[in-house]
Parts: structure tokens; sequence; C-alpha cells
């Protein structure tokens, strides 16, 4: 085991191995040592909420690269391994149980850790705090049919395990401070909609109430909320968002706001050492402000970009990453600021919930939701990067 290697990336999932590639785009033989906290071999997160619930994939298709891609590209696998430290000066990480290692180049792809409820009883067994390939194997062992479970927060993971768990037979009930679902991003009139389906389809929804306390009761899991409720299950899944792991950056003495502060090449205060992916607070080139975003194309992208700067490029981070999520037979595909507190046009078909979402500031276009419509994310991409003032007529079958 070498002592130093030419690039270190720290954190095994999407962002990391994607920066492998980039790597490995530029300079074909460098040393590259990869750490990562859990166990298992890199995967993916979206099928955690979504395919492996459906019986679209299963677990062991989730897995980025088989073991040999490591191996025939030069990567130095340590998994189980949490690192602890960092010293930029000396220009080495340190791990857990003490071993030391230097770098050339470093990538912080530390990613984000779950938010955690600051209520009685919210570090009891049965209340989880979703995010790992553990975390979806102990549920799916308690997700049988006729089973009982209260999911807390109504944005993305929230309403995508709501969805999931339903879809396999078990009693869903959901408490989210919202006014409605995932009120952050969709307009009232499509929240509303969207929540009235999930009630229509069995779903208990508390909107507008959040829990104060959790008890174990009766070999039960027991939800007290804010408004008064007490809500029974088995088990209780908490999805409110996440946290950039920016910890080590901070002790290090790397400038860090709500994430780790990044210029357009990736690099943070120390220009050896980089960071991309759900940590990065980035220069978000067409929107013209900084931004930290947690969706998977975002971390292919910024990963890859990443390992290429590292490897020798000085390419600015110019990439419009979308996202997406399926709540039954709702789907969409988003890029930009989708966020509905801008004022929002909607060229929509009410019939089947068809359309695109228009997210405006001072007329001019800074985010797009497509809903059931597919394959139109560069001409959403066009639209942003256009900075035009654009009329309601204008609008109006600009993406078809």
């Amino acid at each position: 085991m070498p002592d130093s290697y030419r690039y270190v990336v720290v954190g095994s999932q999407l962002t990391g191995v994607s920066a492998v590639h980039g790597i490995r785009e530029v300079d074909q033989e460098g040393p590259i040592l990869l750490v990562g906290r859990e166990q298992h071999m890199p995967y993916d997160r979206p099928p955690l909420s979504k395919s492996l619930w459906f019986g679209k994939k299963k677990v062991e298709e989730i897995y980025l690269q088989a073991q040999g891609f490591y191996e025939d590209q030069g990567v130095e696998l340590r998994l189980g391994s949490e690192v602890v430290g960092l010293d930029p000066s000396a220009k080495t990480i340190a791990c857990q149980g003490g071993t030391t290692c230097g770098y050339d180049k470093l990538l912080l792809a530390t990613g984000g850790r779950p938010r955690r409820l600051d209520a009685p009883g919210g570090d009891l067994p049965p209340v989880y705090y979703y995010r790992t390939l553990d975390d979806y194997t102990r549920i799916r062992e308690l997700a049988g049919a006729g089973a009982r479970a209260v999911v807390i927060g109504g944005g993305f993971i929230g309403s995508e395990m709501a969805a999931a768990l339903h879809t396999n037979g078990v009693t869903v009930t959901m408490i989210y401070g919202g006014p409605y679902l995932v009120d952050r991003v969709v307009p009232p009139d499509l929240g509303r909609a969207l929540e009235a389906d999930y009630s229509q389809r069995g779903i208990t929804i508390h909107a507008g109430d959040t829990p104060v306390s959790f008890e174990a009761r009766d070999s039960r899991l027991v939800t007290k909320t804010k408004k008064g409720r007490e809500v029974t299950s088995d088990f209780a899944i908490v999805g409110i968002g996440i946290e950039a792991e920016t910890a080590l950056a901070a002790t290090a003495g790397l400038e860090v706001e709500k994430g780790i502060v990044v210029d357009e090449e990736l690099r943070t205060s120390t220009p050896d050492i980089y960071a991309a992916g759900d940590n990065a607070l980035f220069p978000y080139q067409a929107l013209g402000r900084r931004m930290r975003i947690e969706h998977w194309d975002h971390a292919v992208n910024q990963g890859k970009h990443a390992g290429r700067n590292m490897a020798g490029g000085h390419d600015p981070y110019t990439h419009m990453p979308y996202f997406f999520s399926d709540l039954f037979e709702f789907g969409y595909e988003a890029v930009g600021e989708v966020d509905s507190r801008l004022r929002v046009f909607a060229d929509w078909q009410e019939e089947n919930r068809t359309g695109v979402l228009y997210y405006l500031d001072d007329g001019s276009v800074r985010g797009v939701m497509l809903c059931n419509v597919w394959d139109k994310v560069e001409d959403a991409r066009a639209l942003i990067r256009g900075k035009k003032k654009l009329t309601a007529e204008e609008l109006s079958g600009a993406i078809r």
C-alpha cells in the first residue's frame, strides 16, 4: 500500500466514481485512492426510493461498477473507512484507525447527511433517516403487506417513499410542515392536486403539522405531533433533507458557508483540494449565483469535471444539471431554479397533468419543470441560458 497517491478522492459514491472517470480521461496512469465510509461497493442512490421498490431493478444492479473496473483503472478502493483528518499544508489525510497517506490532488466528495429531528425519541431504532443501501435493506424487511409506516417530510424523499411503501401494501401516514406536497418546488394548485391523489389512494395526509416526540409503546412506535395527533406505526421514515458534509473541510481551514466554497474550476480555497457533488457551493454560471445541488445528474457531471481538472484541466463548470422524480403516475424532469416562491407560468393540460411549468424572475425563465413531458431538457436549458424576457404568449407552446 503506497504512502502517497497522485489523486485521493474522499467519498466513494456517484460523485467520487465519476471523478475517477474524469481523471482517467486525462491521466491514465496516476495512482488513485478512493476512500468511502460505507462498506458497500459504490452504488446509485436514486433506486433506493424508486426502482428497487417497483421491481424494476434488483440490488445487484445498482452498483456503479464491477470490482474489476477499479482494478483495471488502477484505483485502490478503501471502503468502510472514514477520513477523520485533513492537513492541507502537509497534503495528507488521516483515516479512522490511525493510517495516513499523502496526495498531490484531493477531491472532497463527502456528500451530505440526513437532517435529524430535534424531538424526544427521534433516535429510537424504528426511526430511520433514509439515505443508504443499509437503510433500504432494513426497511424492506419491515415493509410487508399490512405494515404501518409514518413518513415525515413532504419533499422528494418523503413523497417518493410514501408512494413506494403504499405500492408495496404498507399503510402510510404522511406528516409534514408545509402547506401541501413538495411545496418548495411546485405551485399550490399542482401540490394540492398531488396531495389529493395521494389521499384518494389511501395515504393519510397531515400537512402543516410536525412531530414533537416518538415513543415505543406495546412494540409499536407512537408519533406525537404539534397539533395533538398520535399516530401508531411499525416504523417511521424521516426525509426532511440533507446537510452538506463540511466538517472535514472546515476543520482543515477551507472556506465553508452552506457548503464547501469552490470556484468555477471546482477548486476550494486551497487550490490542490477540490470539492464536488452535494457538499459543493459552486458558481452556477447560467443563473449567476452560488448554489448547492443534491441531484444525480449534478453528481455525475460535476464529479467528472472535477476529476478532469484535478488531472490538469482548467475548464469552468458550466453544466446545467437536471433532476427527476416519479410520484405514482406523475413524473417530471426539471432544470434551473425550480422554486415555488418565483412566479410560475403553467402551460398545462389539466385533465392529464401534462405540460410545462416556467419559473420566472422579472419575466425571464429561471427554471423549467417538464411534467409528463420527456426528452425536452435541452430545450429548457436553452430557454434559461437565453435570459430573455418572455410574454405569456411566447411561453405558451415554447416547449412541446
